[in-house]
């Protein structure tokens, strides 16, 4: 299989076109915009389309066009342009439409700078837009999968008619590592049972987020939850590291589950217990293997992420509320480093 040297956000492209997408709408914005630039030639070489929009508005709109037509699309922001598809994404749900957006966050709030954070978690993970929705969300922690993680948001993504998110950093995007490229590329073809085409076969479908009766739109809630049930009993992912018998339990994703990584391993150098559960889906968020660990009498969990602690409340809820969750991190653009980790840990040891 080939292998190259390749940013994150470059895998990110690659791993797009390997999964098919013949649709790319986006507008520029720090630490996100290679996406955009490797598309902008990538998909017109393969006969395949690029537009960038004249806003992030209207680019998570133009997704709603293309996925209501049947073909495979997707887009890539950071911070306040993720704050201005809020809506879009809302109806992209509504409508229960495939589309795939990548999220390489930046600091905030506002305007904050271009520099690494983990801040986006409770506006992607809990849903920023309007209504009962949810997003199916990847978390990957290397170039090999922003590349990876990219093709199985498209996979989740027409398996469930549901918009799936790459919830990536600053630091992955801009990292460059070794990266295997796949065996094979989908061949996308629009699924006619419910895409708007414009023949004749696809004349009788209807793709809509309006319901002007209050119980229709009621039980269409109550199958977009039973959807969403369906993929959290089915999608959670995660990676255990020396979890079995620990009694320091750190929860990582993303970039600060490779400095929890080190620290696990610097923690158990001197004879402290300490693993790691990390996340590769946050929605579904792995509960299973949190409440495992929380078996363990004198365990003790720490949340370690570049925010003010957004994902501590799913690893509370993880373990139902049994033990208090510590957290570490750091804010602005500042990156988490090994030391501040193993004080941490050696700290509540």
């Amino acid at each position: 299989m080939a292998r190259q040297l390749m940013k994150g956000n470059t895998a990110v492209a690659a791993g797009a076109l390997y999964a098919g997408c013949d649709c790319f709408f986006g507008y520029p914005i720090t630490p996100a915009s290679e996406i955009l630039h490797e598309a902008s030639h990538l998909l017109p070489s393969l006969g395949r389309k690029f537009v960038q929009a004249e806003s992030e508005e209207s680019a998570i709109n133009m997704c709603y066009g293309a996925a209501s037509a049947g073909h495979r699309v997707m887009t890539a922001s950071s911070g306040p342009g993720m704050s201005l598809m809020m809506e879009g994404i809302s109806y992209l749900s509504g409508a229960e439409l495939p589309c795939v957006i990548v999220d390489v966050m930046r600091a905030g709030p506002g305007l904050g700078n271009i520099g690494p954070e983990q801040a986006d978690y409770n506006q992607i993970v809990k849903g920023g837009g309007h209504g009962n929705y949810r997003t199916i969300v990847l978390a990957p922690n290397c170039v090999q999968e922003m590349c990876d993680f990219t093709m199985r948001a498209f996979d989740l993504s027409q398996k469930y008619r549901t918009p799936a998110v790459v919830l990536a950093d600053g630091v992955l995007g801009q990292m460059i590592e070794p990266l295997t490229f796949p065996e094979k590329a989908v061949e996308h073809k629009a699924d006619t049972s419910w895409a708007v085409s414009g023949n004749a076969a696809t004349k009788n479908n209807l793709v809509t987020s309006i319901f002007l009766d209050f119980d229709l739109l009621e039980n269409f809630n109550v199958k977009l939850q039973e959807k969403y049930a369906l993929i959290e009993k089915n999608e959670a992912d995660y990676e255990l590291f020396m979890a079995d018998d620990a009694d320091i339990v750190l929860v990582a994703y993303g970039i600060s589950s490779r400095i929890a990584r080190s620290a696990v391993e610097s923690a158990r150098s001197v004879g402290i217990k300490a693993g790691l559960v990390r996340p590769k889906t946050l929605f579904p968020f792995p509960r299973k293997p949190l409440s495992d660990c929380a078996a363990n009498p004198r365990a003790k969990f720490i949340s370690v992420e570049m925010s003010n602690g957004q994902m501590i409340d799913d690893v509370r809820l993880a373990i139902n509320c049994s033990r208090e969750v510590f957290h570490v991190g750091r804010m602005g653009g500042n990156l988490l480093t090994l030391d501040q980790v193993v004080a941490k840990i050696k700290e509540i040891a």
